[in-house]
């Protein structure tokens, strides 16, 4: 229904941003890859997808085709939603889950949360297909203000349905081992040992 929204980051966290378009802002849920790219107060096209569900409509935005494109297929798996398809494109890159599924990878794919080895196997069959010609190349990622690093990983780990404490403890890990993590690198290396 919906092909991109292009207005003004009115604010931007590692789950959702919320986009200015004539007065209006609309809340976009992004992952960690979009999100790396964007920044208040910027000018930006969003590729859109929107779920619509009893209780609510929801906006999904993604900054290239490519990863919008994954998404929809990741969601075409039966047992994955768009919450876990959200997690899947925030732990790897797209050219990373492509990969994953063309190479049969199943360990990359089953160490997301919510995907166990017939989820993965599943998405494999399915998808290695489907995906063979995507990719889009590295992305780059945005350094955030170092003192808010950690409570900005921390919430962008609550709202992906992580307990609070278990994802803090693991922060502080992470934080102690290499304190100069951006927040996109602090969130990937915490899905992984979550």
């Amino acid at each position: 229904m919906y092909e991109y929204i292009k207005g003004t980051v009115a604010e931007a966290t590692p789950t959702y941003v919320v986009v200015e378009c004539g007065g209006i802002g609309y809340y976009v849920n992004v992952t960690l890859n979009t999100y790396s790219r964007l920044a208040a107060g910027q000018d930006v096209l969003l590729y859109l997808h929107l779920i619509v569900r009893e209780d609510a409509h929801l906006l999904y935005g993604f900054f290239t085709r490519e990863e919008r494109a994954l998404f929809r297929q990741l969601i075409s798996v039966s047992g994955i939603g768009a919450n876990t398809a959200g997690v899947v494109l925030s732990s790897m890159t797209v050219d990373e889950v492509v990969n994953a599924i063309v190479t049969e990878n199943v360990n990359a794919i089953k160490s997301v949360k919510g995907i166990g080895l017939k989820t993965a196997q599943r998405v494999i069959i399915e998808l290695k297909d489907k995906v063979a010609g995507m990719g889009s190349g590295a992305v780059e990622f945005v350094p955030a203000g170092k003192s808010a690093v950690k409570e900005e990983a921390l919430a962008a780990l609550v709202m992906l349905g992580f307990v609070r404490g278990q994802a803090s403890k693991v922060l502080d890990k992470l934080v102690a081992s290499n304190p100069s993590q951006t927040v996109e690198e602090l969130i990937k290396a915490a899905l992984k040992q979550l």
